[in-house]
């Protein structure tokens, strides 16, 4: 296979998971997003958690509602537990790494507070335990996850699952799905 043949078949891959969620996935985009605005409404924040690329995800999404997506509007409370790193390594070094968001959630969540765990397998132990403890403090529970869902599909309140198998092109559409739900969000706040 040529490279010019690799790249049209990746942005092929790309454009049928877009076509996916066009079809499959709008309206649970919609309920998501409502959710959000209801807890930052009510003065609840967002809390958002995953490993690697899902990392950075959080981090990305988070920066989108403290500072802002396309509008100016007031600063939006989100926070991502991947970057103190002196908690990570503090709370992995002491109770382990299956441990690093959960601990923070116990010490931080509120009921009503949104919680979005990001897997691209669904089954990250450290992100299911995050929102389990979610569960405890009466927290609203989303996952993005990519496979089947593994069991954060089960956990969540609410789930977007991308059945794919390939790492990239879960991502590509987790932060595509984050940026409509941050279009939304934005409607909603001066």
């Amino acid at each position: 296979m040529n490279k010019e043949q690799k790249i049209y078949d990746q942005l092929e891959d790309h454009n049928n998971l877009v076509n996916e969620i066009k079809r499959n996935y709008i309206g649970k985009i919609v309920e998501i997003s409502d959710v959000i605005v209801s807890a930052l409404k009510n003065n609840n924040k967002i809390l958002i958690f995953g490993n690697g690329g899902s990392a950075a995800d959080a981090q990305h999404i988070a920066a989108e509602f403290t500072g802002r997506f396309k509008k100016e509007r007031k600063g939006l409370s989100a926070i991502a537990l991947t970057t103190d790193t002196s908690a990570i390594t503090a709370i992995g070094n002491d109770y382990g790494f299956d441990k690093i968001f959960s601990r923070q959630v116990e010490a931080i969540a509120n009921r009503g507070d949104v919680l979005i765990g990001i897997s691209t397998s669904g089954n990250s132990v450290n992100v299911i335990n995050g929102l389990e403890e979610g569960k405890l403090s009466d927290c609203f529970l989303i996952s993005l996850t990519g496979n089947c869902g593994g069991k954060l599909k089960e956990i969540a309140n609410l789930n977007l699952n991308i059945n794919h198998q390939v790492t990239a092109r879960i991502q590509e559409m987790h932060i595509l799905i984050a940026h409509l739900i941050c279009e939304l969000v934005d409607t909603n706040f001066n």
